[in-house]
């Protein structure tokens, strides 16, 4: 059933999935008001329409997807549960942010009381328009809405009624993925700062092939999204504390972040990064770095 789909925001992963759900004959719509030029080319580029606001975008869409920073999801949970009100007209909301089970229950609790059904959301892997089977982990006690957009470019995975679970998978698996690859770049800027890059390099070449080609790919290119992992790598944390388990790794992978966030590259897009630049290049610059007190 063709669906009008309200994504917010168009960043990367939101103008990946409004990309394919376009694709696959869904009316996709936004609000661009306050949004950067950035935000807007992908936005155009995704084939999604601008509402101009919240309450219009409301007033429009069968199903709201919220994608952005995990730091911005309670706010727009607010502003959106206010347009619902103003408007009328409860929408199905799904939170489909890096955010922990505790932050998933209050986004539920905002839209619950402006009498709309909400639905926890994560989102593993990389935007479905880059990623063959892009996987929506979701749990509530109705989740059809979401599960009708299952495809060949987004799987749909329920895991049950309990608000909370959707999210908790998505905090454990980027606590392996992102918390490994902030682990490599502090193992290798300490090497760096220690003047044993190239020995630790050819010890790599010689006993860790695997994760030194991971390395090389991954390493060099985090700085772009360095500034909004900060606070996924916070909610993990958050996570692993509730459920007993130490939140340090990951208060430590958000301080890896921070570092990166202040090099020259944290100012490039997925669109602008130096495919080019090498492993030993970046950790030059990241070395650089003079970390503040908290880092």
């Amino acid at each position: 059933m063709t669906a009008v789909i309200g994504i917010l925001m168009p960043g990367d992963m939101g103008h990946g999935v409004g990309t394919v759900l376009a694709q696959a004959g869904h009316r996709v719509v936004t609000c661009l008001a306050g949004r950067s030029e950035h935000s807007r080319s992908l936005a155009t580029r995704a084939g999604m329409e601008d509402a101009g606001s919240l309450a219009a975008l409301v007033g429009e869409a069968d199903l709201i997807l919220s994608i952005l920073p995990p730091t911005a999801a309670i706010s727009l949970a607010k502003d959106v549960a206010a347009a619902m009100v103003e408007t009328g007209k409860p929408v199905t909301y799904a939170d489909c942010n890096a955010v922990s089970p505790a932050t998933v229950r209050q986004v539920g609790d905002l839209i619950v009381a402006a009498g709309a059904p909400f639905i926890d959301a994560g989102i593993v892997g990389a935007a479905p328009n880059r990623n063959s089977g892009t996987r929506f982990f979701v749990s509530g006690p109705d989740t059809s809405a979401m599960e009708a957009l299952d495809s060949e470019a987004i799987k749909v995975v329920p895991l049950g009624p309990e608000i909370g679970r959707a999210s908790a998978m998505k905090m454990v698996y980027a606590a392996l993925t992102k918390g490994t690859w902030t682990l490599q770049t502090a193992v290798l800027m300490a090497a760096e700062r220690l003047g044993l890059t190239a020995d630790l390099i050819g010890e790599f070449e010689f006993s860790q092939k695997p994760a030194l080609a991971v390395m090389r790919q991954r390493v060099p290119h985090m700085p772009a999204d360095a500034a909004r992992w900060i606070g996924e790598m916070e909610e993990i944390a958050a996570t692993f504390a509730d459920a007993g388990v130490t939140p340090e790794f990951h208060k430590g992978a958000a301080d890896i972040f921070r570092i990166l966030a202040k090099t020259p590259f944290a100012q490039e897009t997925r669109e602008t990064l130096d495919p080019n630049r090498t492993l030993e290049e970046a950790l030059r610059v990241y070395a650089a770095v003079k970390p503040d007190a908290g880092d």
